[in-house]
This record gives structure tokens, C-alpha cells and sequence, in this order.
């Protein structure tokens, strides 16, 4: 599953909620966040130990990838991340949100191949949800504008009341 949308819509909240029915129902889960993700690829990178990394993210039977596109990695990282879902494709689930509509993604893994390669294995067989709206964190908060009554509309309404 993708979960696509702004900051506040409901992604991770969807997301964690199937992982929490994931695990009361058996299945290996593990959530973690994009920032975190790549933060042990790297470190696992730097010690040699990559290979590693990836089985073992891949042995938990759903993996869910929260916050991708709130910033870019660097060319190594996005080509373990690819290896990662290339490891998973087809054979575990991942679920991920995002900020970025898949056209950003280029930006986000800094080359457009990668990123197209990453798309293709995570939309293949994939449920996809575009959620729009506002931040859920900040409804009711801010206010809306009330619209400006047009022009002629208050005349109206009091040469309404002198006639009836």
C-alpha cells in the first residue's frame, strides 16, 4: 500500500493502524521511519554489513516505510533502499507514506532512474490511496475567512423587511 498526501492527513495513522492489526493477527511487522531507514543503511554501508541490514528487514512479513520525500538521500542511499524493495518485491509486504506525488521522486533519491525503478516494484500489486485535505493537526485551529456578503446583498435584505 502507498498512502499518498500533505502533512496531517491520516497517512501514518493508517498505516500504523494496519500494522497494529497486522500483528495482533501473527504477522512479523516492523515501523520505521524513512529518516531512521536511511540512517542504518548508511551506518550498515560504512561497516560493510549492508547485505545483512537488508535480510534482515526483510525477514518480517509487512514493513512499513513512514515519511518518505521530507528530504532527499544521496545516490548510495537510494540504491540500497532499492535494493531493499527489489529484496522484498514480491515475496513480503510494505506499506509506505509520502508527501511526494511519484513525479517528485527523482528529487527525493536524486536520480530519476532509481527512483523510477523503486516506484515500479512498490506499485506493482499495490493499492494505492491519495488522501487530500487539510491537516487534521491544525482543523479547527485556524479559522476560514467567513466569505464578504456581496454589495448588494444587506440592501436587499432591509428593503425586504420595510416590504413585509
Amino acid at each position: 500500500m502507498v498512502f499518498i498526501g500533505s502533512s496531517g492527513v491520516g497517512k501514518t495513522h493508517l498505516a500504523t493502524a494496519i500494522g497494529i492489526e497486522a500483528s495482533s493477527s501473527h504477522v512479523a511487522t516492523y515501523f520505521i521511519t524513512f529518516r531512521s531507514l536511511v540512517e542504518r543503511l548508511r551506518k550498515a554501508a560504512a561497516e560493510g554489513r549492508e547485505e545483512q541490514t537488508i535480510k534482515n528487514v526483510c525477514k518480517y512479513g509487512l514493513l512499513i516505510i513512514d515519511e518518505i520525500g521530507y528530504f532527499s538521500v544521496d545516490r548510495e542511499v537510494a540504491n540500497l533502499f532499492f535494493q531493499l524493495v527489489a529484496a522484498r518485491y514480491e515475496r513480503r509486504s510494505i506499506v509506505v507514506t509520502t508527501n511526494q506525488p511519484f513525479s517528485k521522486w527523482g528529487e527525493v533519491f536524486g536520480d530519476p532512474v532509481i527512483a523510477n525503478a523503486i516506484i515500479d516494484r512498490l506499485v506493482h500489486h499495490s493499492q494505492i490511496f491519495k488522501i487530500t485535505g487539510r491537516s487534521y493537526r491544525i482543523k479547527g485551529l485556524i479559522e476560514e475567512e467567513e466569505p464578504a456578503e456581496p454589495l448588494g446583498a444587506a440592501k436587499e435584505e432591509n428593503t425586504q423587511k420595510k416590504q413585509g
